[in-house]
């Protein structure tokens, strides 16, 4: 039976959604594995909308998660509140800095964060079926916060961010841009990708191998 896995955008756009690079890898990686996905995104608005050009915040602009990840995944995109852990083999979380802004607020609270409801009721449900999940980027931020203290993680090696990581009790692990980091325990793989990748062939080493890694555990 062919294996199906959820890919949880957080908008579009590197600053304030989802990585497009990074998603697009992700998406790539399983399509040519032979792997079904479905892209999934929560009905909410974006914590702000910045000009990608400029980088200077949008004022009195907003944008809806959902639709501006319908952009990514070509308007296939399930709202994220009807998503059951049961329908999916695995979850994979590409990174952006909207992991950190519309799926947690990990970007303006830092360890004292808190992960969207949605997100953290299907990685729990997931997770209790012992099934893997694959966070990438500045994602895995969440990780500590779903799977509590020891869970293994890395973001690559950015002081501040692992400090965080490790004040919420999770274990973070300096990690080059082309590898992973594996919680056998938990089923958990993270990867630095655009953390520290210079270029998107380095993103793309670590993701392929994180994808590969997360599909080896589904067997």
């Amino acid at each position: 039976m062919r294996k199906k896995v959820g890919v949880i955008l957080s908008g579009c756009g590197v600053y304030d959604g989802a990585e497009i690079a990074e998603s697009v890898i992700t998406l790539l990686t399983l399509d040519r594995a032979g792997v079904a996905y479905e892209c999934l995104a929560p009905d909410i608005d974006q914590m702000h909308v910045i000009n990608h050009l400029t980088g200077e915040v949008e004022a009195g602009e907003t944008r809806n998660v959902l639709v501006e990840a319908a952009r990514i995944a070509r308007g296939k995109v399930k709202n994220l509140a009807l998503a059951n852990g049961d329908d999916y083999d695995a979850l994979f979380f590409p990174g952006g800095f909207g992991a950190a802004k519309n799926l947690c607020d990990f970007a303006v609270k830092g360890a004292d964060c808190t992960v969207h409801p949605e997100v953290e009721r299907l990685c729990r449900e997931v997770a209790s079926a012992k099934k893997p999940i694959g966070f990438i980027c500045i994602a895995p931020a969440m990780i500590p916060k779903i799977f509590g203290p020891g869970s293994k993680v890395t973001i690559g090696n950015e002081i501040d961010s692992a400090h965080q990581i490790n004040a919420m009790g999770g274990v973070h692990i300096n990690c080059p841009v082309q590898d992973i980091v594996v919680d056998e325990k938990l089923k958990v793989v993270s990867t630095p990708a655009y953390m520290l990748a210079g270029r998107i062939s380095e993103a793309a080493e670590g993701i392929e191998k994180l994808v590969r890694e997360v599909m080896r555990m589904t067997a």
